[in-house]
């Protein structure tokens, strides 16, 4: 491209040099411009004498006497100078002259109008350097105007790829030295400046007398900040507010939805925060005003610490613009420093729903309490586990202190103790069992007499509410369906009893060394317990998860092949749990577990083919994070022979402690035993040596005793699936004003064959410019009420001079695919754009 001007050059010379009489052509190059390019210059007939002030009359020998029959181009990069300091005067006479415009020959290779060559010819020396030609030879502009020259100009120096003004100034602002900007320096080399302020003013209303790169950005902040924040802006942010506001936000927003700028922004954000001395105008801003305002972190600051206070006085009601906690904590988490303060946000909202449990009624039947439980009570538990995994996610937690010890006490003394208790008081295994399945019987309920292949997963301490966010992962995924039920654990509820009670078994008994039998045979190893299914089902396999996460696709099928019922054992929760140095990481296991029993049904539905599978546990567990205090433990009071634990024992004795239970085994195995299994009426444990004091099992409550039995099964053939998509509600024709409020809906509820998508949504002209900013929204309803799935979007055109014949359009594209869903042509007539701030 930028050899164009060369090769017109060399083809008119080399036109002088193709006759048959010798030739000498001079070429004064006033300016020295082509001087870089004269050694690239290809002359077929002739060579090349690159004149110097110093070898005049070298080149006078040499023309007139060494080679007297030689064509020559003679280059001189000054002017011509006057014949009596003329050295080659006399040689000039019989030779001839060649001129060279480089304007001229720019226009001509570009196609540049002549009437904008007075543009060229000011910023000729920008040409002057073989690179920055190429780069703006390289941009392809499609058509010229002084703004296109200029900003194309300053694309070349910025190397931006993109000629587009905003490109360039989006370059600009994400250099380091924003005090000292080179690119700045730059354009003033080349006399781009005036021009660069002044487009500025242009496009976004920024006008100062001594304009700066710094001043610049804080408009730019501060302008989007006023159509953000509610009340009045502080006086003195105002002097920095540009007129074009919509431009403005149009800009700032794309720079916030940018892969590319996104981090930069942030940093961009902290600097002006500081220039502008956020701290004094800013933080002290009402929750209601900084609703909306995204950026700057200080909106989030003042957000949370504003939830925080609410939660604390127990102000479940409080509301911002008809948004509860809940509803707020889901809104700022679509803000653009939404990444920096999710977890608390999501904290945040499991806090509130943890408090919101304070007036939990139990109800007053077993049965009935036991449906609360699974339909609606275990949000609960899984609110005050979420609030932990989000919470120990913090690295600065110490401003929760009291939020955090609040949580605790409701969690403890108006939900779980409350629960535990009444759960007691209405236990009976002969009432539950007419309507709920027993854990004891789950082989014969679930396994015996399948026709497929049944994969068991039993995972240790899978609790219910935990197994109830797994079948939720499964609903979203379009090969999967899964349902859950509770069934009664057995009591005790710990692992030795649990895991067998899920064997089959005519008897199950614990021995006088509290060894748990099924028909007599041992079940505390892998292998005992494998042939215990062996005698009922020879095709039968047990096998450890972390064996089968690493075997190969071949081993796994080399394994599993022939086998109609395989349990795998899942030890992710108990695991960690079970240990005073890792019990409060029992939560973070929570969510492993959850994925790898997710992922390794996928896997094993890909691999082996296998579609029926059950998800299982063998007992729950109770975790509160307060240390215990001495008198939520049960004094000693037991004898040496009883079998102990936190929270049960197993004794030949009748104790009739305070604040305890007990019930005949009998009653449990439904086997000839006369021995007792006693338990805490609560939440509170027996007070024996030992760490581990937060994580528990073995008691009797929702948590331990409701074990899930998680039923899946996989399809291996593809359910076609498509995003959820949105459409316009109001009527719009025409546009009139610069702000405006659109209602638009999503047109499906999120199902198992409707996913949820994010939409980029905005206005733009014909050649497909942004003249609006644009707004994020992530279609995610699931509500079946279309009255519900609503919502409303706020546009800022920006302000420039609009066309009423020029055809606009409302677009929305899909972020993950890229592919546009709607095009909406508008007409806009707007009488006094351009001309004024909104």
């Amino acid at each position: 491209m930028a050899q164009l001007s060369l090769n017109q050059i060399s083809d008119k010379l080399n036109q002088e040099f193709n006759g048959d009489t010798r030739n000498i052509v001079f070429w004064y190059d006033d300016k020295g411009e082509f001087e870089a390019d004269i050694t690239d210059l290809r002359l077929e007939k002739a060579k090349v004498i690159h004149l110097t002030k110093t070898n005049l009359f070298q080149t006078k020998i040499l023309l007139e006497r060494t080679d007297p029959e030689g064509n020559y181009l003679v280059y001189a990069p000054y002017p011509k100078p006057p014949s009596r300091d003329n050295h080659l005067a006399d040689t000039i006479k019989y030779s001839k002259e060649f001129f060279a415009d480089r304007a001229s020959l720019l226009m001509v290779d570009l196609n540049i109008p002549e009437t904008y060559k007075h543009v060229i010819q000011k910023y000729l020396k920008f040409f002057a350097a073989k690179d920055r030609t190429q780069r703006f030879y390289d941009l392809e502009l499609d058509h010229y105007t002084t703004e296109t020259i200029e900003v194309g100009l300053m694309s070349a120096l910025t190397k931006s790829k993109n000629p587009t003004f905003e490109e360039v100034v989006r370059t600009i602002l994400v250099e380091d030295d924003l005090e000292n900007s080179g690119y700045l320096a730059e354009f003033e080399k080349y006399q781009l400046d005036e021009a660069f302020w002044k487009l500025c003013s242009q496009e976004f209303g920024y006008i100062d007398e001594n304009p700066s790169i710094v001043k610049l950005l804080m408009t730019f902040f501060v302008t989007y900040t006023s159509k953000t924040i509610k009340g009045d802006l502080p006086n003195s942010l105002k002097p920095y507010l540009a007129t074009k506001a919509g431009s403005v936000r149009s800009f700032m927003d794309q720079m916030m939805n940018s892969i590319l700028y996104r981090e930069k922004f942030n940093g961009l954000s902290e600097k002006i925060f500081r220039y502008i001395d956020g701290e004094r105008t800013l933080s002290t801003l009402p929750s209601q005003e900084v609703v909306d305002l995204e950026v700057f972190p200080i909106a989030d600051e003042i957000m949370i610490k504003w939830m925080i206070g609410r939660l604390l006085a127990e102000d479940l009601n409080a509301e911002i613009e008809g948004k509860t906690i809940p509803q707020l904590t889901k809104y700022r988490d679509t803000k653009h420093f939404s990444e920096r303060y999710t977890r608390e946000y999501h904290m945040l909202k499991h806090a509130y729903y943890v408090i919101n449990s304070a007036t939990f009624v139990p109800e007053n039947d077993i049965l009935t309490l036991i449906k609360q439980y699974d339909e609606q009570t275990y949000f609960v538990d899984t609110h005050y586990r979420k609030f932990y995994y989000y919470y120990d996610q913090l690295s600065d937690v110490h401003k929760y202190d009291d939020l955090r010890s609040l949580v605790e006490n409701i969690y403890t003394n108006r939900y779980l103790d409350v629960i535990i208790k009444k759960f007691n008081e209405l236990f009976s295994y002969e009432k539950m069992k007419d309507q709920f399945k027993l854990q004891k019987d789950f082989y014969k309920n679930f396994v015996r007499g399948n026709r497929e292949r049944t994969i068991v997963i039993i995972s240790d301490g899978l609790r219910y509410e935990v197994a109830k966010e797994l079948v939720k992962r499964f609903q979203r995924d379009e090969k999967t369906s899964a349902t859950i039920e509770p069934q009664i654990g057995v009591l005790p509820s710990y692992t030795q009893l649990g895991m067998a009670s899920l064997l089959p078994h005519r008897a199950l008994t614990i021995s006088e060394d509290y060894a748990v039998k099924v028909d007599g045979k041992p079940t505390d190893t892998l292998k005992a317990r494998q042939d215990i299914l062996q005698a009922v089902d020879p095709d039968s396999l047990c096998i450890q998860f972390d064996e089968v996460k690493r075997m190969k696709q071949q081993d796994l099928r080399d394994t599993f092949q022939g086998k109609s019922t395989i349990y795998i054992y899942h030890n992710q929760i108990d695991g960690r749990g079970d240990k005073a140095v890792s019990e409060d990481e029992v939560f973070n296991s929570c969510e492993e577990a959850i994925t790898e029993i997710f992922t390794l049904i996928k896997r094993l539905t890909t691999q082996i083919s296998a579609s029926s599978f059950l998800v299982t546990a063998d007992h729950g567990f109770i975790y509160k994070r307060e240390k215990l205090e001495e008198g939520a433990k049960i004094e000693k009071f037991f004898e040496k022979t009883d079998q102990i634990n936190r929270r049960f024992i197993v004794t030949e004795n009748i104790y009739e402690e305070i604040g305890t239970q007990s019930m005949s085994l009998k009653d449990v195995i439904d086997e000839d035993d006369g021995r007792y299994v006693v338990y805490p009426s609560t939440s509170n444990v027996f007070k024996i040596p030992g760490g581990g004091q937060n994580y528990v099992h073995g008691g009797s409550s929702p948590q331990e005793l409701l074990i899930p039995v998680v039923q899946v099964k996989t399809q291996r053939g593809y359910v076609e699936t498509e995003d959820a998509k949105i459409s316009l509600v109001s009527s719009l024709h025409k546009v009139t004003n610069l702000i405006l409020n659109l209602d638009f809906i999503q047109k499906e509820a999120i199902s198992n064959v409707v996913k949820p998508a994010t939409y980029k949504v905005f206005f733009m002209d014909e050649e497909e410019n942004l003249i609006s900013n644009e707004n994020i929204h992530v279609a995610n309803n699931k509500e079946s009420d279309a009255s519900k799935r609503l919502f409303k979007l706020r546009f800022s055109l920006k302000n420039q001079t609009y066309n009423r014949s020029n055809k606009y359009y409302l677009v929305a594209i899909n972020e993950q695919t890229g592919l546009r869903i709607m095009r909406h042509e508008i007409m806009v007539d707007i009488a006094f754009a351009g001309d004024f701030g909104f």
